[in-house]
Protein backbone atom coordinates (compact mmCIF):
# COMPACT_ATOMS: atom_id res chain seq x y z
CA UNK A 1 0.00 0.00 0.00
CA UNK A 2 0.91 3.61 -0.69
CA UNK A 3 1.21 6.16 1.76
CA UNK A 4 -1.27 9.02 0.90
CA UNK A 5 1.73 11.46 0.46
CA UNK A 6 3.05 8.86 -2.57
CA UNK A 7 -0.50 8.83 -3.83
CA UNK A 8 -0.71 12.48 -3.88
CA UNK A 9 2.96 12.68 -5.23
CA UNK A 10 2.20 10.03 -8.37
CA UNK A 11 -1.09 12.31 -8.96
CA UNK A 12 0.86 15.07 -9.27
CA UNK A 13 3.52 13.77 -11.36
CA UNK A 14 0.49 12.28 -13.58
CA UNK A 15 -1.16 15.58 -13.78
CA UNK A 16 2.03 17.65 -14.82
CA UNK A 17 3.37 15.37 -17.34
CA UNK A 18 0.02 15.58 -19.25
CA UNK A 19 0.67 19.27 -19.36
CA UNK A 20 3.87 18.92 -20.86
CA UNK A 21 4.10 16.40 -23.22
CA UNK A 22 0.83 16.65 -24.25
CA UNK A 23 0.17 12.97 -24.54
CA UNK A 24 -3.38 12.57 -23.82
CA UNK A 25 -5.21 9.29 -22.26
CA UNK A 26 -6.83 7.72 -25.15
CA UNK A 27 -10.72 8.75 -26.03
CA UNK A 28 -13.16 6.07 -26.48
CA UNK A 29 -16.21 8.60 -25.22
CA UNK A 30 -17.04 11.74 -25.86
CA UNK A 31 -14.85 15.26 -24.39
CA UNK A 32 -15.41 15.89 -20.52
CA UNK A 33 -17.75 18.38 -20.11
CA UNK A 34 -19.54 20.85 -16.79
CA UNK A 35 -22.93 20.48 -15.90
CA UNK A 36 -23.01 23.29 -13.49
CA UNK A 37 -21.44 26.68 -13.10
CA UNK A 38 -18.97 26.38 -10.40
CA UNK A 39 -21.20 29.03 -7.60
CA UNK A 40 -19.80 32.38 -5.80
CA UNK A 41 -20.12 32.24 -2.05
CA UNK A 42 -20.00 34.79 1.21
CA UNK A 43 -19.44 32.99 3.91
CA UNK A 44 -18.66 35.16 7.41
CA UNK A 45 -15.79 34.25 9.34
CA UNK A 46 -15.46 31.01 11.35
CA UNK A 47 -18.08 29.06 8.88
CA UNK A 48 -17.66 25.99 6.47
CA UNK A 49 -17.94 26.28 3.02
CA UNK A 50 -17.62 24.13 -0.45
CA UNK A 51 -17.27 24.30 -4.16
CA UNK A 52 -19.25 21.81 -6.10
CA UNK A 53 -18.07 20.54 -9.94
CA UNK A 54 -19.80 18.17 -11.65
CA UNK A 55 -18.01 16.59 -15.00
CA UNK A 56 -19.62 14.21 -17.34
CA UNK A 57 -17.54 11.91 -19.44
CA UNK A 58 -13.95 12.56 -17.23
CA UNK A 59 -12.85 9.18 -18.45
CA UNK A 60 -9.30 8.98 -17.83
CA UNK A 61 -8.74 12.73 -17.44
CA UNK A 62 -8.09 14.15 -13.81
CA UNK A 63 -9.88 16.82 -12.10
CA UNK A 64 -7.96 18.88 -10.24
CA UNK A 65 -8.46 22.39 -7.80
CA UNK A 66 -6.59 25.15 -8.14
CA UNK A 67 -6.38 28.68 -6.05
CA UNK A 68 -6.78 31.22 -8.95
CA UNK A 69 -4.77 34.28 -7.29
CA UNK A 70 -1.93 32.02 -6.08
CA UNK A 71 -1.78 29.28 -8.85
CA UNK A 72 -1.38 26.99 -5.88
CA UNK A 73 -2.56 23.13 -6.62
CA UNK A 74 -5.06 22.41 -3.43
CA UNK A 75 -5.92 18.70 -4.76
CA UNK A 76 -6.15 16.21 -7.62
CA UNK A 77 -8.94 13.92 -7.62
CA UNK A 78 -9.53 13.24 -4.13
CA UNK A 79 -5.63 13.29 -3.54
CA UNK A 80 -5.02 16.53 -1.42
CA UNK A 81 -1.37 18.64 -2.00
CA UNK A 82 -1.93 21.58 -0.19
CA UNK A 83 -0.61 21.42 3.49
CA UNK A 84 -4.20 22.67 4.91
CA UNK A 85 -6.11 20.52 7.26
CA UNK A 86 -9.14 23.23 6.72
CA UNK A 87 -9.41 21.93 3.19
CA UNK A 88 -10.71 18.60 1.92
CA UNK A 89 -12.04 17.36 -0.98
CA UNK A 90 -14.81 14.11 -1.44
CA UNK A 91 -15.95 12.80 -5.08
CA UNK A 92 -19.04 10.39 -5.13
CA UNK A 93 -17.74 7.86 -7.81
CA UNK A 94 -19.67 9.05 -10.37
CA UNK A 95 -19.48 12.85 -11.42
CA UNK A 96 -19.65 15.43 -8.55
CA UNK A 97 -16.15 16.73 -6.60
CA UNK A 98 -16.37 18.95 -3.97
CA UNK A 99 -14.05 21.21 -2.15
CA UNK A 100 -14.77 21.85 1.28
CA UNK A 101 -13.19 25.00 3.07
CA UNK A 102 -13.79 24.30 7.28
CA UNK A 103 -13.18 27.56 9.65
CA UNK A 104 -13.08 29.87 6.85
CA UNK A 105 -10.52 32.63 7.77
CA UNK A 106 -9.87 36.35 5.59
CA UNK A 107 -6.97 34.43 3.71
CA UNK A 108 -9.14 32.12 1.99
CA UNK A 109 -11.04 34.81 -0.15
CA UNK A 110 -10.51 34.74 -3.62
CA UNK A 111 -11.12 32.68 -6.85
CA UNK A 112 -11.68 28.82 -6.71
CA UNK A 113 -10.25 26.79 -10.39
CA UNK A 114 -11.91 23.37 -10.97
CA UNK A 115 -10.00 22.22 -13.67
CA UNK A 116 -9.94 19.21 -15.53
CA UNK A 117 -6.26 18.38 -17.84
CA UNK A 118 -7.41 18.30 -21.24
CA UNK A 119 -5.74 20.01 -24.14
CA UNK A 120 -6.97 22.82 -24.06
CA UNK A 121 -7.64 22.64 -20.13
CA UNK A 122 -11.30 22.82 -19.80
CA UNK A 123 -12.05 24.95 -16.15
CA UNK A 124 -14.02 27.19 -14.24
CA UNK A 125 -14.27 29.12 -11.27
CA UNK A 126 -15.95 30.48 -8.54
CA UNK A 127 -15.20 33.47 -5.77
CA UNK A 128 -15.08 33.30 -2.46
CA UNK A 129 -15.75 36.40 -0.14
CA UNK A 130 -14.99 36.34 3.58
CA UNK A 131 -16.54 38.86 5.68
CA UNK A 132 -16.63 39.57 9.46
CA UNK A 133 -19.08 40.98 11.68
CA UNK A 134 -18.05 44.36 13.08
CA UNK A 135 -16.46 44.65 16.22
CA UNK A 136 -15.56 47.85 18.22
CA UNK A 137 -12.03 47.35 19.50
CA UNK A 138 -11.29 50.97 21.16
CA UNK A 139 -9.21 50.65 23.78
CA UNK A 140 -9.80 54.23 25.16
CA UNK A 141 -11.53 55.16 28.32
CA UNK A 142 -15.47 54.56 27.34
CA UNK A 143 -16.53 58.52 28.60
CA UNK A 144 -14.94 61.97 28.98
CA UNK A 145 -15.74 64.82 31.23
CA UNK A 146 -15.12 68.55 30.86
CA UNK A 147 -15.61 71.49 32.45
CA UNK A 148 -18.72 73.44 30.79
CA UNK A 149 -17.35 75.85 28.10
CA UNK A 150 -14.55 72.84 27.49
CA UNK A 151 -14.10 70.51 24.65
CA UNK A 152 -14.58 66.87 24.75
CA UNK A 153 -13.94 63.63 22.44
CA UNK A 154 -15.23 60.60 21.60
CA UNK A 155 -13.14 58.05 19.55
CA UNK A 156 -14.61 54.94 18.42
CA UNK A 157 -12.38 52.42 16.28
CA UNK A 158 -14.45 49.35 14.84
CA UNK A 159 -13.21 46.36 12.26
CA UNK A 160 -14.82 44.34 10.25
CA UNK A 161 -15.08 43.37 6.45
CA UNK A 162 -16.41 45.47 4.65
CA UNK A 163 -15.33 48.29 6.90
CA UNK A 164 -17.68 49.40 8.95
CA UNK A 165 -19.96 52.42 9.22
CA UNK A 166 -19.89 54.36 12.51
CA UNK A 167 -22.71 56.41 13.63
CA UNK A 168 -23.77 58.48 16.78
CA UNK A 169 -26.67 58.76 18.37
CA UNK A 170 -27.60 59.66 22.10
CA UNK A 171 -29.79 58.01 24.38
CA UNK A 172 -33.78 58.49 23.79
CA UNK A 173 -32.98 60.54 20.93
CA UNK A 174 -31.40 63.45 22.42
CA UNK A 175 -30.25 65.80 19.73
CA UNK A 176 -26.25 66.41 19.24
CA UNK A 177 -25.04 69.67 20.00
CA UNK A 178 -22.22 71.20 17.83
CA UNK A 179 -21.24 74.28 18.67
CA UNK A 180 -18.19 77.20 17.25
CA UNK A 181 -17.61 80.82 16.74
CA UNK A 182 -17.26 80.85 20.66
CA UNK A 183 -20.21 78.90 21.21
CA UNK A 184 -22.68 81.69 19.36
CA UNK A 185 -23.59 79.27 16.85
CA UNK A 186 -24.35 75.44 16.87
CA UNK A 187 -26.00 72.67 14.53
CA UNK A 188 -28.34 70.47 16.29
CA UNK A 189 -28.35 66.90 14.40
CA UNK A 190 -29.73 63.46 15.68
CA UNK A 191 -27.09 61.10 14.57
CA UNK A 192 -23.50 62.47 13.30
CA UNK A 193 -21.12 59.24 11.14
CA UNK A 194 -17.15 59.06 11.68
CA UNK A 195 -15.13 57.50 14.20
CA UNK A 196 -14.52 60.44 16.24
CA UNK A 197 -17.02 62.93 17.91
CA UNK A 198 -15.59 66.53 18.47
CA UNK A 199 -17.76 68.52 21.20
CA UNK A 200 -16.63 71.69 21.84
CA UNK A 201 -17.81 74.56 24.13
CA UNK A 202 -20.26 72.26 25.95
CA UNK A 203 -22.95 72.79 28.22
CA UNK A 204 -24.87 70.74 30.83
CA UNK A 205 -27.43 69.90 28.76
CA UNK A 206 -24.55 67.49 26.53
CA UNK A 207 -24.66 65.19 29.61
CA UNK A 208 -25.58 61.73 29.05
CA UNK A 209 -24.92 58.82 27.11
CA UNK A 210 -23.16 58.62 24.01
CA UNK A 211 -23.94 55.51 21.79
CA UNK A 212 -21.24 54.46 19.02
CA UNK A 213 -23.03 52.08 16.76
CA UNK A 214 -20.88 50.05 14.37
CA UNK A 215 -22.22 48.31 11.13
CA UNK A 216 -21.48 46.81 7.56
CA UNK A 217 -24.11 44.48 6.74
CA UNK A 218 -23.14 41.30 8.41
CA UNK A 219 -25.13 40.88 11.48
CA UNK A 220 -25.16 41.31 14.50
CA UNK A 221 -24.68 45.40 14.62
CA UNK A 222 -22.48 46.03 17.80
CA UNK A 223 -22.16 49.19 20.17
CA UNK A 224 -20.44 50.67 22.61
CA UNK A 225 -21.53 53.16 25.18
CA UNK A 226 -20.19 56.26 26.09
CA UNK A 227 -20.57 58.30 28.93
CA UNK A 228 -20.00 62.12 29.00
CA UNK A 229 -19.68 64.51 31.84
CA UNK A 230 -19.73 68.48 32.24
CA UNK A 231 -18.89 69.88 35.48
CA UNK A 232 -19.74 72.98 37.09
CA UNK A 233 -20.41 74.85 40.20
CA UNK A 234 -23.40 73.92 41.65
CA UNK A 235 -26.28 75.91 40.71
CA UNK A 236 -29.57 76.76 43.59
CA UNK A 237 -32.40 78.17 43.32
CA UNK A 238 -35.17 78.33 46.05
CA UNK A 239 -39.10 78.67 44.45
CA UNK A 240 -40.32 81.56 46.92
CA UNK A 241 -37.67 83.31 49.34
CA UNK A 242 -40.40 84.18 51.62
CA UNK A 243 -43.17 81.68 52.81
CA UNK A 244 -46.14 82.88 55.33
CA UNK A 245 -47.83 79.84 57.11
CA UNK A 246 -49.93 79.79 59.54
CA UNK A 247 -49.48 77.70 63.27
CA UNK A 248 -50.20 74.08 63.42
CA UNK A 249 -50.10 74.19 59.22
CA UNK A 250 -47.78 71.70 57.06
CA UNK A 251 -45.49 73.53 54.94
CA UNK A 252 -43.13 72.70 51.56
CA UNK A 253 -40.05 74.50 51.27
CA UNK A 254 -39.08 73.64 47.58
CA UNK A 255 -35.12 73.77 46.60
CA UNK A 256 -34.22 73.06 42.88
CA UNK A 257 -30.52 72.03 42.14
CA UNK A 258 -28.47 71.24 39.30
CA UNK A 259 -24.48 70.04 40.11
CA UNK A 260 -22.06 68.26 38.46
CA UNK A 261 -19.82 66.29 39.32
CA UNK A 262 -22.09 64.99 42.47
CA UNK A 263 -22.50 67.43 45.35
CA UNK A 264 -23.48 66.75 48.92
CA UNK A 265 -27.07 68.70 49.58
CA UNK A 266 -28.48 69.79 52.67
CA UNK A 267 -31.15 71.47 54.26
CA UNK A 268 -30.11 74.22 57.60
CA UNK A 269 -31.21 76.70 59.77
CA UNK A 270 -29.57 79.72 59.57
CA UNK A 271 -30.22 80.48 63.34
CA UNK A 272 -29.19 77.35 64.19
CA UNK A 273 -25.70 77.13 66.10
CA UNK A 274 -23.11 76.50 63.55
CA UNK A 275 -25.77 76.20 60.85
CA UNK A 276 -26.04 72.46 62.18
CA UNK A 277 -28.07 70.33 59.21
CA UNK A 278 -31.67 69.32 59.89
CA UNK A 279 -31.43 65.86 60.81
CA UNK A 280 -35.22 64.08 59.83
CA UNK A 281 -37.27 63.15 61.96
CA UNK A 282 -41.21 62.93 62.16
CA UNK A 283 -41.82 66.38 62.31
CA UNK A 284 -39.16 67.09 58.92
CA UNK A 285 -38.62 65.65 56.02
CA UNK A 286 -35.86 65.91 53.24
CA UNK A 287 -37.22 64.21 49.88
CA UNK A 288 -34.78 64.53 46.81
CA UNK A 289 -36.47 64.17 43.10
CA UNK A 290 -34.12 63.49 40.10
CA UNK A 291 -34.89 65.29 37.02
CA UNK A 292 -32.10 64.57 34.73
CA UNK A 293 -27.93 63.84 35.42
CA UNK A 294 -26.90 66.88 36.97
CA UNK A 295 -30.21 68.44 38.55
CA UNK A 296 -32.96 67.16 41.22
CA UNK A 297 -35.64 68.68 43.44
CA UNK A 298 -34.50 68.62 47.07
CA UNK A 299 -38.03 69.91 49.60
CA UNK A 300 -38.55 69.80 52.80
CA UNK A 301 -42.02 69.66 54.65
CA UNK A 302 -41.92 70.88 58.30
CA UNK A 303 -45.20 69.66 59.51
CA UNK A 304 -47.59 71.05 62.47
CA UNK A 305 -45.77 74.64 62.80
CA UNK A 306 -44.79 75.65 66.13
CA UNK A 307 -43.41 78.96 66.85
CA UNK A 308 -39.82 77.83 67.25
CA UNK A 309 -40.24 76.49 63.42
CA UNK A 310 -39.95 80.10 62.17
CA UNK A 311 -37.08 81.49 60.63
CA UNK A 312 -34.36 81.54 57.77
CA UNK A 313 -33.82 77.46 56.30
CA UNK A 314 -31.10 77.47 54.07
CA UNK A 315 -30.40 75.17 51.29
CA UNK A 316 -26.89 74.34 50.05
CA UNK A 317 -25.19 72.40 47.36
CA UNK A 318 -20.88 72.23 47.33
CA UNK A 319 -18.90 69.50 44.96
CA UNK A 320 -15.37 69.68 44.12
CA UNK A 321 -15.87 73.12 42.24
CA UNK A 322 -16.97 75.08 44.80
CA UNK A 323 -20.71 75.74 47.13
CA UNK A 324 -23.50 77.85 45.99
CA UNK A 325 -26.98 78.39 49.03
CA UNK A 326 -30.50 79.70 48.57
CA UNK A 327 -32.38 80.92 51.82
CA UNK A 328 -36.37 80.86 52.12
CA UNK A 329 -37.42 82.99 55.14
CA UNK A 330 -40.64 81.52 56.45
CA UNK A 331 -42.54 83.39 58.79
CA UNK A 332 -46.11 83.33 60.80
CA UNK A 333 -49.26 84.16 59.42
CA UNK A 334 -52.33 85.69 61.26
CA UNK A 335 -55.76 86.73 60.36
CA UNK A 336 -57.34 88.32 63.64
CA UNK A 337 -61.06 89.46 63.07
CA UNK A 338 -63.60 91.48 65.35
CA UNK A 339 -65.95 89.14 67.19
CA UNK A 340 -64.42 85.49 66.83
CA UNK A 341 -61.55 86.22 69.94
CA UNK A 342 -59.55 83.65 68.08
CA UNK A 343 -56.62 83.47 65.61
CA UNK A 344 -57.81 81.73 61.96
CA UNK A 345 -54.87 80.13 59.52
CA UNK A 346 -54.65 81.39 56.09
CA UNK A 347 -52.27 80.82 52.78
CA UNK A 348 -49.45 82.70 51.58
CA UNK A 349 -46.71 80.82 49.35
CA UNK A 350 -47.63 77.46 51.41
CA UNK A 351 -49.77 74.03 51.63
CA UNK A 352 -51.62 74.59 55.24
CA UNK A 353 -54.28 72.66 57.36
CA UNK A 354 -56.22 73.91 60.24
CA UNK A 355 -54.33 72.70 63.32
CA UNK A 356 -57.78 72.90 65.56
CA UNK A 357 -61.07 72.34 65.24
CA UNK A 358 -63.49 75.49 64.96
CA UNK A 359 -65.14 76.29 68.82
CA UNK A 360 -68.66 75.26 68.93
CA UNK A 361 -71.20 78.03 69.21
CA UNK A 362 -73.06 80.71 66.97
CA UNK A 363 -70.63 82.83 65.14
CA UNK A 364 -71.92 86.23 64.27
CA UNK A 365 -71.92 86.62 60.28
CA UNK A 366 -69.33 88.74 58.53
CA UNK A 367 -70.71 92.50 57.29
CA UNK A 368 -70.22 93.52 54.15
CA UNK A 369 -67.52 96.10 55.70
CA UNK A 370 -65.63 93.59 57.01
CA UNK A 371 -65.45 91.83 53.77
CA UNK A 372 -64.51 94.98 52.10
CA UNK A 373 -61.42 95.20 54.92
CA UNK A 374 -60.33 91.91 53.58
CA UNK A 375 -60.17 92.83 50.31
CA UNK A 376 -58.05 95.52 50.94
CA UNK A 377 -55.23 93.61 52.74
CA UNK A 378 -55.56 89.92 51.52
CA UNK A 379 -54.76 88.60 47.57
CA UNK A 380 -57.91 88.03 45.39
CA UNK A 381 -57.36 83.94 45.94
CA UNK A 382 -56.68 84.00 49.72
CA UNK A 383 -59.51 86.64 49.69
CA UNK A 384 -62.34 83.82 48.24
CA UNK A 385 -60.49 80.72 50.52
CA UNK A 386 -61.35 82.94 53.28
CA UNK A 387 -64.92 83.92 52.79
CA UNK A 388 -65.98 80.36 51.56
CA UNK A 389 -64.48 79.42 54.87
CA UNK A 390 -66.59 81.94 57.12
CA UNK A 391 -69.55 80.97 55.21
CA UNK A 392 -68.89 77.58 56.21
CA UNK A 393 -68.90 78.83 59.81
CA UNK A 394 -71.32 81.04 59.89
CA UNK A 395 -73.88 79.47 58.18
Amino acid sequence: MFSTSTKAAWWLATFFSVLVTAEMPTQTEAEPEFLQALENHTVTLGRDVHFTCVVNHLSNYRVAWIKSDSKAILAIHTNMVALNPRLSVTYNNHNTWKLRVSNVQPNDSGTYMCQVNTDPMKSQMGHLSVVIPPDIVDSATEGSSAQEGGSIRLTCTATGLPTPAVLWRRQNNKPIVFRHDGGREKKVVESYRGESLELSHVQRNDMGTYYCIASNGVPPTVSRRYQVEVHFIPQVKVTNQLVGAPLGSDVELQCYIEASPKAMNSWSREDALLSDKLAENPKLRVKEAIVNEYSLWMNLTIKSLAPSDYGTYVCASVNALGKMESQVSLHRLELSMNGFGAEEPMVSGAAWQRARSSPTGTRPAASHAQYHHLTRELPPQIYALVIALLRYLTF
